[in-house]
């Protein structure tokens, strides 16, 4: 009874965390919290058990990420990642949709009990691998990629409801499309916008500023501080509950 009561408690707590927590008893799942339950789409740690059987089945097998071929078989799979550097205690799992995220990985031994703790790190991944490889900016005008910007289109999202802020979308259209004048046009651009605005190369000819704005009136005050006779600007904001995917959308319609 006493054991029960301990367990409640130790959902009701986990339950608010947003990363994904898993108890294990004897290196048995025990207890997931509501996080994990969302991710892997299962009412209750029994489901999940009958639907992906061992734990270590979760975990991709990817050369990048820990997973069961690097477990030797005297080793439970915490123990083999606990002796892993902290920057290697990564994994790859996969939602029943085949969507894969990446977690950084921490566990907790407390006698036969263990609990580990999954954050998701996808969008910082992506950022710094994109980074890395010299991805984010777009080498003819020195603006942000578009590939870079849909890629932290989720980490944009999130800023967004965060800060109770609108998203503003100018698309700039020129027909100056030698790699001088866009170098030029960027680097005017650039000096007119905050820090945390995004100038992007859309296409061989326009670029897409996406600002965090708190009125219509703001959106439409750096349209006319941005203005240059030989572009064409169009301003579109964010309706109510619109996500910045549906937004794009209306900017490439």
């Amino acid at each position: 009874m006493r054991e029960e009561v301990c367990l409640f408690l130790i959902q009701s707590v986990v339950d608010l965390e947003e990363d994904l927590i898993v108890v294990f008893q004897n290196g048995d799942p025990i207890l997931i919290n509501k996080a994990f339950k969302k991710f892997f789409v299962v009412s209750s740690v029994e489901e999940y058990k009958n639907e992906f059987g061992s734990f270590v089945n979760s975990f991709v097998p990817h050369p990048s990420y820990f997973h069961a071929e690097k477990i030797t078989k005297s080793e439970n799979w915490f123990d083999a990642i606990s002796k892993l550097p902290e920057i290697e205690r990564v994994v790859s799992m996969m939602t029943p949709n085949y969507e894969p995220h990446a977690f950084s990985v921490n566990v907790e031994k407390i006698d036969e009990y263990v609990i580990g703790v999954f954050t998701n790190i996808t969008q910082t991944l992506i950022k710094r691998i994109m980074i890395e490889n010299n991805t984010s900016i777009d080498k003819q005008s020195g603006a942000y990629s578009k590939n870079y910007f849909l890629h932290m289109l989720t980490s944009y999202q999130d800023a967004v409801v965060f800060n109770k802020k609108t998203v503003s979308a100018i698309l700039i259209k020129t027909e100056k499309t030698e790699e001088n004048n866009l170098v030029e046009l960027v680097n005017y651009f650039k000096s007119k916008i905050r820090q945390d605005d995004m100038l992007i190369r859309w296409s061989n000819g326009s670029f897409l500023l996406i600002s965090l704005v708190d009125t219509q009136v703001n959106a439409k005050k750096m349209v006319e501080k941005l203005y240059r006779d030989d572009c064409t600007f169009s301003l579109i904001t964010q309706k109510e509950n619109e996500s910045i995917k549906e937004l794009i959308k209306r900017v490439e319609g």
